[in-house]
């Protein structure tokens, strides 16, 4: 069995390309920075302990999928927007500007153990207050990442994208693919 450890509805859909059999069980840890970790591994190390925190609640012999994603912008990983106004900020950090999005995936199965993360890089446009501020209301900024979505209104921000689509959404579908067949060739 694989299990998917995100109640994130993107992955879900995103996972759908990849296979259909699968379940979902978030992973609910806390998801605060760990220490010593580099910034840019971050997404890595969260990915893991997710997929370790489900795998230890009996699954050890059912294929674990963590996933987690961080925007990365002058020195500093974006998460999800604690208030309207935190969003605001990120979205006018970002506005005129080039950020990478990495996620990190963990695959546990058994004793194997597969680590890896993609990165996507990403320019917006310059923003309006307006339009920050419009798209803040919206609502759609308060559970993502770097308070947008690329599949959502946030994507008329987006003046170029180098690297993987899917991989800013939320899952490095066609990385993970490769992965997840290498995987199951063993099971």
């Amino acid at each position: 069995m694989i299990i998917l450890a995100s109640a994130s509805p993107r992955r879900q859909e995103l996972l759908k390309l990849i296979c259909d059999d699968f379940t979902v069980e978030p992973a609910n840890i806390d998801e605060a920075l760990p220490k010593g970790v580099p910034l840019e591994k971050i997404p890595q190390s969260l990915a893991l302990q997710k997929a370790l925190h489900i795998q230890s609640r009996g699954h050890f012999g059912d294929i674990v999928i963590g996933c987690d994603t961080g925007v990365f912008a002058d020195g500093a990983m974006l998460g999800k927007p604690r208030s309207p106004e935190d969003a605001c900020e990120m979205l006018r950090e970002l506005s005129g500007k080039t950020h990478k999005v990495i996620t990190g995936c963990a695959l546990l199965y058994k004793d194997k153990t597969e680590v890896f993360s993609q990165t996507t890089k990403v320019s917006f446009y310059e923003l309006s207050e307006e339009e920050i501020k419009a798209y803040v209301i919206s609502g759609e900024p308060m559970d993502k990442a770097g308070a947008y979505g690329i599949q959502g209104k946030g994507g008329l921000f987006v003046k170029q994208i180098v690297g993987d689509y899917f991989n800013v959404v939320g899952l490095p579908v066609a990385l993970l693919n490769r992965k997840l067949s290498a995987v199951m060739k063993s099971h």
